[in-house]
């Protein structure tokens, strides 16, 4: 795995973060960053990050960003066509946040494959709490930026990810990393960045069983 060149899967939140940092640790050589994006190309699936935020983000990581926009129907052939593109410029390994879902694990890998670029899961069968500690031991700075009120209180929105919050969470019976689905987040700081992504989390909004802070550059 050492020196092997890979393309990071880059959601903007904690295990896309976490797991490009220990893929670093293993010896590889990081050439792309890709996001997906929502198909109207604005803001992030899943995360709903403005393209500028995802942009300063991956300055940070001082490697270049390519965005697919689509949508659900449409996400498997635009991931394909960015891994293509990623194996026609030399990179051999894609790296994934992936922790404990089989399902996913296996979309990515077998949809890596078609393309020759050999999936890796530094997170895979981690505890969601280590993946959470871990997060926090090296200092990663993370904001709740999403959450389904069906799984969560809208309280959570908007709030720095914390031991005390971490805490709180799991008292509540939420899962502390959020793996289901509960919330996402944004990191603005970490080993991985040359410098802290300066951002404003904006005031909650409401979209159907969603809450969300905006989050925007601060220039």
């Amino acid at each position: 795995m050492k020196n092997a060149s890979f393309v990071a899967s880059w959601s903007g939140g904690k295990d896309s973060a976490l797991a490009y940092y220990r893929a670093l640790q293993l010896g590889m050589m990081p050439k792309k960053v890709l996001t997906m994006f929502e198909e109207d190309g604005e803001i992030s699936k899943s995360h709903a990050l403005p393209l500028e935020v995802v942009q300063a983000q991956v300055d940070r990581l001082g490697v270049p960003l390519l965005t697919k926009a689509a949508s659900w129907g449409t996400y498997e052939n635009q991931f394909t066509s960015a891994m293509d593109a990623c194996r026609e410029e030399g990179i051999t390994h894609g790296v994934f946040g992936d922790i404990d879902l089989e399902g996913h694990l296996e979309w990515v890998q077998k949809t890596c494959a078609k393309s020759d670029i050999v999936a890796v899961h530094p997170l895979w069968q981690m505890t969601r709490r280590t993946v959470v500690e871990e997060l926090l031991t090296k200092r990663f700075e993370a904001w709740i930026v999403v959450v389904n009120t069906t799984m969560m209180p809208a309280k959570f929105v908007g709030k720095k990810l914390t031991r005390d919050i971490v805490e709180e969470l799991e008292l509540a019976g939420i899962d502390a990393c959020g793996e289901n689905g509960e919330f996402h987040t944004v990191v603005v700081d970490g080993p991985i960045f040359s410098s802290r992504v300066p951002v404003v989390i904006g005031e909650p909004v409401e979209k159907g069983n969603y809450v969300f802070t905006p989050v925007t550059l601060d220039v």
